[in-house]
């Protein structure tokens, strides 16, 4: 297993992380994802640490709180040798309040988390979602104190934007609170959108980044191609993240050449892939048996050259955004160099 400093911090985490979706939900939304029972999560639990993976992601919305027990059983006293993070913001009741991350919210969700996953500390507390309502400042002073009271090490956040994840780290240098630790995203071959704004802010801001559904819902799992389709798996229920299919196919056969010449599975190129980033700091995988995890757990092993990585971005690559092609046409500023607007032009056009 490799390991990476988790952010601006002096922790290191495991280049793959066991994320818990599928733990627990059972007859649920999240029981398609995987509904399993404590036997099968103490089973991929045991298997994962033994392949060297120190950190574990859950949340309180998963299964409603049923993921965060089934992983507090299955840790048991294995606790202090894993970086446990959770998340809240989602629905976890009726009520008015019991969803957001007011400092209500906040304070009443990280004891229920504590309580569920058995531990008196999180390593990673993460906002799972943006709150439109409550004040940010509300809420980052809520997460300095919790990291003041001991009960959480680190902060984070999920499923932001660059410009809120700014103003949250600038709001946070101002009144010297907590600044976020990470940012939990979506990213996958099929779904490169982080790379237009948020990698350049999580790299010039020394922000840790932990990619979720890197299988893009299962679409890169090697289980669909151009001309096949699997008839099993979460993605025939529950059709989550959006993806170009046409485009998802041009890149599956891609990586089937590459994995046919590694003798790998289409899965392990695509997290491969990912792990070869730098600006990324670990990679979720989730898995419903051992099998699936054996396979995941394979792409650390996973060498690609040069030649595979140029293949796979030519591929895959989004179209740049304004204002990033705009820069990419101006002059840089290093003395004694100039660009030549007139052969921008003819190559742009």
């Amino acid at each position: 297993m490799q390991y990476q400093q988790l952010g601006n911090t002096g922790t290191f985490v495991s280049r793959l992380c066991l994320g818990t979706m599928t733990f627990g939900g059972k007859g649920t939304l999240f029981g398609v994802m995987g509904g399993l029972d404590q036997k099968e999560s103490d089973t991929l639990v045991n298997q994962s640490l033994d392949a060297g993976i120190n950190f574990i992601d859950t949340a309180n919305v998963y299964a409603a709180g049923e993921s965060e027990t089934l992983l507090g059983k299955a840790l048991g006293e294995k606790r202090k040798d894993v970086v446990l993070a959770t998340k809240a913001f989602g629905r976890m009741g009726t009520g008015p309040n019991q969803v957001g991350v007011s400092r209500l919210a906040l304070m009443q969700q990280v004891e229920a988390s504590l309580k569920r996953l058995g531990t008196d500390y999180i390593d990673l507390y993460q906002i799972h979602g943006w709150d439109s309502v409550t004040p940010m400042e509300e809420a980052l002073r809520a997460l300095d104190d919790l990291v003041r009271q001991g009960k959480v090490r680190y902060i984070g956040v999920s499923n932001w934007a660059a410009w809120q994840i700014m103003k949250a780290l600038g709001i946070s240098e101002r009144q010297g609170l907590e600044k976020f630790a990470t940012l939990q995203a979506y990213y996958s071959l099929s779904g490169r959108d982080l790379e237009h704004e948020i990698v350049p802010l999580l790299e010039d801001q020394k922000v840790g980044l932990m990619t979720w559904s890197p299988l893009a819902g299962g679409v890169l799992s090697g289980k669909f191609s151009r001309n096949s389709h699997a008839n099993e798996g979460r993605r025939t229920q529950f059709n989550f993240p959006p993806v170009d299919v046409e485009k998802a196919y041009d890149i599956i056969d891609v990586l089937q050449g590459i994995a046919k010449k590694h003798d790998v599975t289409v899965a392990q190129v695509a997290l491969g892939w990912q792990l070869h980033k730098a600006y990324v700091t670990t990679v979720i995988i989730g898995a419903k048996n051992e099998t699936q995890l054996k396979d995941n757990l394979g792409a650390v092993n996973v060498r690609l050259t040069q030649e595979d990585l140029d293949a796979i971005d030519a591929v895959s690559k989004p179209a740049e955004l304004y204002p990033n092609w705009m820069r990419g046409m101006q002059s840089d500023r290093t003395p004694g160099t100039s660009r030549d607007w007139s052969t921008v032009a003819k190559s742009t056009f």
